[in-house]
């Protein structure tokens, strides 16, 4: 009798775990036209949510997808900020429906948060939902933890206000390298960039939090310093010294890991654009307070999906740049550091052992593909242009800005349908689509494999010189 107990509450317990990861079903009502500028009011039920939200579409080139982006805040029937939790995810006003609409996997952003988290850092959670918004069937999204400072999410200090000398203006920050806009804090960077045909090597860094409303000019002044103390003092003679170097700025373990992480994807907005850092507060004792590397972000280009910044050359390097936006040349810089490479050595082939052998990988790319079965038809049936045709398996190429298409030469440009214009290749069906992934990861892993045992014997990185930084005329490519 016990054991017949035990048996039937395992398998009511594994159908609530079952239960837990379903695919759910998101509504959305709105009464104003959504835009890209300042949240709109809208009603939303997701799980055990059903509430007052803001919503407002998110991206930039993706804004002219047929499938749409967005960005939520949780709000109470005043229209205040409320943290509430979302499908089993911790509380928090901040969340993002990611579109994974030229990422027909719709694997890519879940795997790299999940690989950054069993990497040992935080990562955004994800949930696999489907969209209805005012009774339109919209598709398959992800919903993700938003990148916000939180006991839950970016573990770092609240600055106050008052927190302007000393000890207490030293952290948190929360900055990014990105697009940016008239509500962000930024400063440019006194190190150019690098990259082949880049059309600026200017780089600018956005103090994400606190946000520029609450920011002081002294906290401000202080970020600013640091991230330019950082930079110099990589690209000075002594960087490599342990005392005066690299080393008691940054955290290196976390650059080793981002650099393992960014390589593997090769990511074709890697390290220049969505490159998250935090700065923690100093310590009473006058240790820590050092630059962490991460969280990771936007991997829909990532993994194979991409066809320019060589992200379609199973054998090229997201740390030498490529030919749209500059590329930190800190990132080149440590790489020339003998004991940077060996410990990303180290860290690589233990990691080949656990969370990124290939059997880990594939395991987890199956249960993402067998938890959408029941609704990648539905998906699909929504956006039929995903697929190519038997005659339609490669998509025009982006030969970077010598090579830049007219508008006219956009497949699909116009209609919402700018799919072919980023994808490294098109597939006729969702198993195919799994399979190439499979395959294009095994034989990234093993370039890594083989260059990586070089790291600390004969290898050397490719070197760029720097050049005087050129000022940009716009925000800069990204976002796709």
């Amino acid at each position: 009798m016990t054991r017949l107990f035990l048996t039937m509450l395992l398998v009511f317990c594994a159908g609530v775990v079952q239960g837990k990861i379903d695919v759910e079903m998101i509504t959305i009502n709105v009464d104003t036209p959504l835009n890209a500028q300042r949240k709109v009011k809208a009603h939303m039920k997701a799980g055990n949510y059903d509430g007052p939200i803001g919503i407002k579409l998110r991206g930039n080139s993706s804004l002219s997808f047929n499938q749409k982006k967005y960005t939520i805040e949780l709000r109470d029937n005043d229209g205040n900020e409320v943290d509430a939790p979302l499908m089993g995810m911790p509380a928090h006003s901040d969340w993002v429906l990611l579109a994974p609409y030229n990422d027909v996997s719709a694997v890519r952003d879940p795997l790299a948060f999940q690989l950054w988290r069993d990497m040992g850092h935080w990562g955004p959670r994800t949930r696999m939902v489907e969209l209805t918004l005012n009774g339109e069937y919209c598709g398959i999204y992800i919903l993700s933890e938003a990148i916000k400072r939180g006991e839950q999410r970016v573990k770092i200090e609240k600055l106050k206000k008052s927190d302007t000398q000393g000890r207490d203006v030293t952290g948190g920050y929360l900055l990014r390298i990105d697009t940016f806009n008239e509500d962000d804090a930024t400063f440019t960077s006194k190190v150019p960039g690098i990259g082949d045909g880049i059309m600026t090597s200017q780089i600018t860094w956005s103090c994400i939090y606190p946000k520029k409303k609450n920011l002081q000019p002294e906290q401000m002044a202080y970020i600013q310093s640091f991230v330019d103390t950082v930079e110099q003092v990589i690209q000075s003679d002594y960087f490599a010294d342990p005392k005066r170097g690299y080393a008691r700025y940054i955290d290196v373990p976390s650059f080793v890991d981002y650099f393992i992480h960014t390589e593997l994807s090769l990511n074709a907005d890697g390290y220049k654009r969505s490159a998250y850092f935090y700065k923690e507060k100093m310590h009473a004792d006058g240790s820590g307070g050092k630059l962490v590397a991460g969280p990771v972000w936007d991997y829909n280009l990532a993994y194979g999906n991409c066809n320019f910044c060589n992200a379609n050359n199973i054998e090229a390097w997201c740390f030498e740049g490529g030919n749209t936006n500059p590329t930190p040349a800190f990132w080149q810089r440590l790489l020339q550091d003998p004991a940077f490479r060996k410990a990303v050595k180290m860290r690589y082939q233990a990691l080949r052992k656990s969370v990124l052998s290939n059997k880990a990988i594939n395991s987890y790319i199956d249960q993402h593909a067998k938890l959408l079965a029941p609704c990648i038809d539905r998906h699909f049936k929504a956006y039929p242009e995903l697929f190519g045709t038997k005659n339609q398996t490669a998509p025009l190429g982006f030969a970077g800005f010598g090579g830049f298409p007219q508008m006219g030469q956009m497949p699909g440009f116009g209609s919402g349908n700018m799919i072919s214009w980023f994808a490294a290749y098109r597939v006729q069906s969702y198993d195919e689509e799994i399979k190439v992934l499979k395959q294009w990861l095994a034989d990234r892993l093993s370039f890594l494999d083989r260059n990586i045992a070089r790291f600390d014997k004969d290898w050397q990185p490719r070197i760029q010189e720097l050049k005087e930084i050129k000022a940009p005329q716009f925000g800069g490519f990204g976002g796709f």
